[in-house]
């Protein structure tokens, strides 16, 4: 049986496109309503540095949307780099949300963020698998 068997279920297109859009919401959010989208880890009366600093970190966010969006239709061969750069940035969060959900400092929501984050880090992962298994 050949590896790419498991990984033909992972389409660079719609992986590109989903994780686009999440992104995209995810740095929007922290741009626009910080302080709804931290409820439960921002503090309602949040030093003005805590909300700007929230503000800052959406902008990488809507980058690697945007860089993703427009990989969608690349050659898969040709976005290796990309895929990679997914793969370490959802596995990190995934990580860290392990970490949170385990030791039981994050919030309730991080149970669905943990889900999200592994599910994505196992989609590029076997994206990059399935670009290195000859058909």
């Amino acid at each position: 049986m050949s590896r790419s068997v498991g990984t033909k279920w992972v389409v660079p297109k719609p992986l590109f496109t989903l994780s686009a859009g999440y992104l995209a919401v995810v740095g929007l959010a922290l741009m626009l309503v910080p302080l709804q989208f931290g409820r439960g880890a921002v503090p309602a009366d949040a030093a003005p540095e805590l909300i700007a600093l929230l503000r800052l970190l959406g902008g990488p966010f809507l980058g690697i949307a945007v860089l993703n969006w427009l990989s969608r239709d690349a050659d898969l061969n040709s976005v290796r780099p990309i895929v990679l750069a997914n793969l370490v940035g959802f596995g990190a969060v995934a990580a860290n949300d392990v970490w949170g959900v385990a030791s039981g400092e994050a919030r309730e929501v991080a149970k669905l963020f943990l889900i999200i984050h592994v599910l994505f880090a196992a989609a590029f992962c076997a994206l990059d698998l399935r670009r290195r298994t000859p058909p």
